[in-house]
């Protein structure tokens, strides 16, 4: 922990959502980014001095020997986590990885072994549970707004990859290095649903192909959930649906109903409709788009409107304040490799169950 510095310093790891978000969001959040680590040294160096960032390198053995470095961040892709957040923490270094966290739950939890053996800070991108809507809707459901939870719907259509020509980064077309949407957008949603209405015990899953494009990953899930909490659910997505989007997120309770339209959190019971007042801590100001040069593929694009900024500084900000000793909200709680562990469970449940064609029980043990 660095409490004698005037500023806490990072290295991100990862020239695509790393510049979007990541250096944007920690910079914003009272960190000092020391390096920017990337595979293209001719994009490292200009992405790095566009962003204000002293040294633009292609590796992180050399970033780490910087001084000053408190905090990795890495955003890179899934199958590349697992040696370089090793590396981190192997180097005392608190660690913030993005998600999906890794290839599978046992991967996951080498990490999460590693961390907690070397007694560092870690921390999981799934910054959405700062969100106001989904933030708001976690914090009405469990105040036993709507009495005890039973039924729950999490859908989300659009057409970010309808069109077979929209460009895709080569990894996230592959199964095999972690690609698809179920874990690009599907870990959120395992995530939300975990922290709202409890563990999953078991899972029946499609993973499809929508859009007629060459990959091995998928573009579409759907997902019937039992949590241990009672609480049935589905949830599903496709990221190659032609039209306007289609957007849920709604729990039914045994005296109402909560959903969240936009930022907004609404709760129905039999006395009518009401808006649940939205608390300071989760007022935010209007998303700060990336540079529109730097988004390329279809997989940037879905980081045009900014609006992960936001809950990324938040995130940032949380491990900030515990570096610097300073009082940690609890809610929300940033997620951990721990989480991590859990959220992987459940995806890897949802392609053994995918691939079998069949129900998918998930133990205790396992998660």
């Amino acid at each position: 922990m660095a409490t004698q510095r005037d500023a806490l310093g990072a290295v991100v790891v990862g020239t695509g959502f790393g510049c979007l978000t990541h250096v944007r969001a920690l910079q914003a959040a009272g960190f000092v980014v020391q390096a920017l680590v990337g595979r293209k040294p001719d994009r490292t160096r200009e992405r790095a001095t566009r962003f204000g960032i002293p040294h633009a390198l292609v590796s992180l053995t050399d970033a780490l020997s910087l001084p000053g470095v408190d905090v990795v961040s890495v955003a890179t892709p899934p199958h590349t986590h697992l040696d370089l957040v090793l590396e981190a923490v192997a180097a005392g270094r608190h660690v913030v990885c993005e998600k999906p966290f890794a290839a599978d739950a046992a991967q996951a939890r080498r990490m999460l072994e590693a961390a907690d053996a070397a007694g560092v800070v870690h921390l999981l991108g799934t910054e959405f549970r700062f969100a106001t809507g989904q933030a708001l809707l976690t914090r009405t459901v469990r105040a036993g707004s709507i009495g005890e939870p039973k039924l729950a719907t999490f859908l989300l259509d659009m057409p970010l990859l309808a069109d077979p020509a929209a460009e895709l980064p080569d990894w996230w077309s592959d199964a095999a290095q972690g690609g698809g949407w179920l874990g690009a957008h599907g870990t959120h949603v395992i995530d939300q649903i975990r922290v709202t209405l409890g563990e999953f015990t078991g899972v029946s899953a499609t993973l499809a192909n929508v859009a007629p494009r060459a990959m091995t990953a998928d573009d579409s899930y759907m997902v019937h959930f039992r949590l241990a909490t009672g609480v049935e659910g589905i949830m599903a997505s496709s990221a190659a649906a032609w039209g306007p989007p289609l957007v849920a997120a709604r729990v039914v309770g045994t005296t109402g109903t909560a959903w969240v339209e936009g930022d907004v959190v609404r709760t129905g019971d039999a006395h009518g409709s009401h808006v649940v007042p939205t608390p300071p801590d989760l007022v935010y100001p209007p998303p700060d788009p990336p540079p529109a040069d730097l988004m390329v593929t279809a997989y940037d694009l879905m980081h045009a409107t900014g609006i992960d900024l936001a809950p990324y500084t938040r995130l940032f900000g949380s491990l900030h304040a515990r570096l610097s000793g300073q009082p940690l909200p609890d809610d929300p709680a940033p997620a951990t490799f721990a989480d991590g562990v859990a959220n992987m469970v459940v995806i890897d449940a949802i392609r053994q169950s995918a691939r079998d064609r069949a129900w998918v029980d998930i133990g205790a043990a396992a998660r």
